[in-house]
């Protein structure tokens, strides 16, 4: 272990981050399980990537098929690309026909925030201020986990991120002040990109409506309403996607890291007008997004939610496991957070984040053989994010083994 942490460093550099004081080298994984070099085995409830389970024997089929038989870019003609697009965009409303696959969600975001330049003639772009929607340098000026250097670009304008405690209309008027803000400079307003379930928010108990009125500033003012899926969607919430679970009508919604189950794939989906205005304004190719293999992979997932009725799954399963945190009982837990398989639990001590304890807690349920996480802004709201087959004894475990933790905390 101390040989390879050593080789990491030399070859990939310093402040290279890992998960856990002690990391952990995973050689195997396999459904909601992972194995390490010791052979020792751990329950994953944090990875979302392998979203359908660990090297699912389906999609990893897909891929060795089609690579063994084609693997080109779309200035060929090929049915795959298409009939994945005609799946995705089959389970959307609001008029979103019309897609572009990436490789990353970074990508993906990065070109939505090009769709509402190209729409609207404008620059001007509004984000929470504890967000993250990638990093690339056009999305990295909208994430809040390092401020870019020289400071935020004077086209982007942050307003505060929900709290479970925010009324709309308070995250609206904050929108509204963003919008007259952005409208008072040469930028003017473009459109606000968010999380549908403000997961890197820390996933605030907010309700469907929450941003009815934050829509209305915007569609007012002329901006797009771009949804980055990337987290919520795909059923994780126990619906396909996160914005119909908030009820609001996106013009373009950008998704990723599940989509391929861990080969990497991701994608824009956009109404025509969007799309159009996208394509006339800039001379986008990408030459792996899209590709048949990658195509194959996300199809390929597809068959899985649907075969395995993993969406159904993923509601059953979030309404056991939430209600199982709701009865961990310590002095430090604040809040209990959930929508479908993705849980936070508030720690606090005398009113403010402890943050210290949930960084134990996370690495004690690593030694116990659970994979946890953390979130929020002052990293403080432990996270569970399990692939989506996982069941009840999992979640049982899961639960059981924090009591555990919580109790010797």
């Amino acid at each position: 272990m101390t040989d390879l942490i050593a080789r990491r460093r030399a070859r990939l550099g310093t402040n290279v981050p890992t998960f856990y004081d002690r990391p952990l080298h995973i050689v195997r994984g396999e459904g909601v399980w992972l194995w390490d070099a010791d052979g020792r085995r751990y329950l994953d409830c944090y990875n979302n990537v392998p979203h359908v389970g660990h090297c699912h024997p389906h999609v990893t089929e897909a891929i060795a098929k089609q690579a063994a038989t084609l693997n080109t870019h779309t200035r060929y003609l090929h049915e795959g690309i298409l009939d994945l697009l005609d799946r995705i965009t089959a389970t959307m409303g609001h008029g979103l026909t019309q897609g572009i696959l990436t490789c990353t969600g970074s990508e993906a975001n990065d070109v939505a925030l090009r769709m509402a330049q190209a729409v609207t003639g404008k620059t001007g772009i509004i984000a929470t201020d504890n967000t993250y929607h990638g990093n690339t340098t056009a999305t990295a000026q909208l994430s809040t986990r390092r401020p870019p250097i020289g400071g935020y670009p004077p086209h982007v304008r942050l307003v505060a991120a929900p709290e479970s405690t925010t009324t709309p209309e308070a995250f609206a008027a904050g929108v509204a002040q963003a919008i007259a803000e952005l409208q008072a400079t040469p930028h003017g307003f473009s459109a606000m990109m968010l999380c549908p379930i403000f997961a890197n928010e820390g996933l605030p108990n907010v309700a469907p409506g929450f941003f009815d009125a934050a829509a209305a500033e915007i569609r007012r003012a002329g901006g797009l309403i771009l949804c980055d899926e990337v987290q919520p969607g795909f059923g994780r919430i126990g619906q396909w996607w996160g914005h119909d679970w908030l009820g609001i009508a996106p013009d373009v919604v950008t998704m990723g890291k599940p989509m391929g189950n861990g080969h990497p794939v991701a994608a824009v989906i956009a109404t025509e007008g969007a799309m159009h205005a996208f394509r006339s304004a800039f001379g986008y190719f990408n030459t792996f997004g899209g590709n048949p293999v990658s195509a194959a992979a996300a199809n390929a997932v597809l068959d899985v939610i649907e075969a395995e009725n993993l969406i159904p799954h993923a509601a059953a399963m979030g309404a056991r496991n939430r209600d199982a945190l709701a009865r961990l009982d310590h002095p430090a837990i604040a809040e209990v957070r959930g929508n479908g398989l993705f849980f936070g639990l508030v720690l606090e001590e005398d009113g403010q984040p402890a943050t210290g304890l949930a960084t134990r807690i996370a690495e004690e349920m690593k030694e116990r053989g659970v994979l946890i996480g953390r979130i929020g802004r002052h990293m403080n709201i432990l996270k569970m994010r399990p692939p989506m087959p996982i069941g009840p004894g999992e979640i049982d475990l899961a639960t059981a083994t924090l009591a555990e933790v919580l109790a010797g905390a």
